[in-house]
Formats: C-alpha cells, structure tokens, sequence
C-alpha cells in the first residue's frame, strides 16, 4: 500500500504497478454530506468517474444514531422544500441532538402528537416543548409546560403590520414586540398593558359599508395583531416562569439547523428524491448519536 493505492504485482511477470485510490465509503460519505464535495469534485479527487462516486454513495448506509432515552426538553418544528416536501423535526433542547423526524406533506398537530407520543414510547420524559403558535398546538400537551416561539410571535405581528407601520398605534406595537425577545415577563406585560389601554378606543373603531350598511372594525390587522399577542401571552413566557428546566424561548435553534440542511442541499442540485431522503436522514442521524 502506498499513501493509500493499492500496490499490485503480476503474476506472469512479476511486474508491479499501482492502482487507482481506494475509496473507503464511510469517509466518501462524511465528504459528501459534511464537507459538501460535489459528484464531480469527488471523482477528480479519488482519481475515478462521477459515476463511480454516485454508485458508492448509493451502496453506502449511514450509521444510525443511538441515544440513550432521558430526560429531553423538546423543539419542534417543520420546514419545506417545495410545496409537498418536508420534514418535521423533534429536538432536545438540553443537549441539542436531533431525536426523531417525519417527511411530511403537511404540518398537522395530530402530527406533533403522535411524535411526542412516540418520543415517550421510547422512554424520553418530556415536562416540556417549545413549538410555533398553531391553533390548538398547546392544547395537545395538557401534561406538558409549553412555550410558544417568541420569534414566530414576532413574525405573526409583522405579517399583519408589515415592517414599516403606517398608524402611531402600529408603529408603537411594533417596537414592544421587536424587544419580546429580549425582554423579561413583567416589562413586556407592562408595556403591552400600557399599549392596550392607550389604543383601546382606537382599537374599537368600526367603518360602515355605506352600500351593504355592515360595519367592521376599521384597523383590522392592528386588531389581528393584537390579538394574536393577547391569545398567546400566557405561554410566552413559560421560559421565565419555570427557568430551572432550561427551556430555549424560541425555536431558533432548530431553525438554524433546518437552514445548514437546506444550504447543504443546495450544493447538490437535481438530486432525486431517493437521495435528498438519505442525504437529510443521515445528516439527522449524526446529531442524534453525538455526544451527550
């Protein structure tokens, strides 16, 4: 062997000569995924055809990842490639490795259910998860501390005010929502009750149809915003009421792990969907048997 080629030697002759590279696949793989090497890239690198690459890492199975069930603290999200491709993903918080996942064509609750059933089946403890504010999401969780994503929160508000308000009252919601993040239960609470006692008539104003004779309230997305901030208040804050259990007040982790997937996938465009499955399951797979 030398420097990784295989030294070969005739038998009729006697003559020796050295082969191509030798591939070791699990070290293929780790270039492919990890390092975002190319087909391409790849073949000139091991000195072979793209086509060679694309067979080995076809062949080639991803070690699964074994965790030893404990107790998790769950992030839960979903995030799509197209319309009717994506993956759901359940997170522990405490240690930040992937637990399990669902290819989905559609994000349901019954879906973040069956997952956190699932989770436990296995043996996890779950006091807690941290997931986006869909209607009826919480209500799936009555045993569970739930704390709703405070960075969704803030872009529910700016869908409905946009980034630049037009209206004082838009204007001023807006900044007390942007500090949510950074702020502590009682501040936020307080300015937010300032807010809504300020606008209360403003918020209450109606416009009549003057063809149908209905009226409506006339700051309609103020309204939305409101109260959508109104609703969810309860569960903002479960982080700050219950910091002992190290529970993140927003899913930002697992967003940033869905964004590092999604630029990894982009290095390998036209893949089929066979290979973009297995490209996102043993990148998964990885995080799960990491180091606690």
């Amino acid at each position: 062997m030398v420097k990784g080629r295989q030294l070969y030697k005739c038998h009729a002759c006697g003559r020796q000569f050295l082969g191509g590279n030798r591939i070791d696949s699990a070290e293929l793989w780790r270039e492919y995924s990890e390092l975002k090497q190319t087909y391409a890239q790849l073949a000139e690198r091991y000195g072979c055809s793209a086509r060679t690459i694309k067979r080995k890492i076809d062949a080639y199975t991803p070690p699964k990842g074994v965790a030893s069930p404990g107790k998790v603290v769950v992030l839960m999200d979903t995030t799509y490639w197209g319309r009717k491709y994506g993956v759901m993903l359940f997170k522990d918080a405490l240690t930040d490795r992937d637990l399990l996942w669902y290819f989905v064509k559609n994000e349901t609750n019954a879906l973040y259910a069956q997952g956190i059933a699932e989770l436990e089946e296995l043996g996890y403890e779950i006091p807690a998860v941290v997931c986006d504010g869909r209607k009826g999401l919480p209500m799936m969780f009555p045993d569970k501390k739930v704390q709703l994503c405070q960075f969704h929160q803030q872009k529910t508000v700016r869908k409905y005010l946009t980034k630049h308000p037009k209206t004082e009252a838009g204007k001023e919601l807006k900044q007390i929502v942007d500090m949510l993040t950074e702020t502590d239960k009682e501040s936020f609470e307080g300015m937010f009750g300032e807010w809504c006692e300020r606008w209360d008539s403003y918020l209450k104003e109606r416009t009549t149809d003057p063809e149908t004779g209905k009226s409506r309230y006339t700051h309609k997305n103020l309204r939305s915003a409101y109260l959508s901030i109104k609703h969810n208040l309860p569960l903002l804050f479960t982080w700050y009421d219950n910091m002992e259990m190290g529970i993140p007040n927003t899913t930002n982790r697992i967003d940033g792990h869905f964004s590092y997937v999604k630029r990894m996938l982009c290095n390998h465009n036209g893949m089929t969907r066979k290979r973009r499955d297995k490209l996102v399951v043993g990148f998964f797979e990885a995080s799960k048997g990491k180091s606690q």
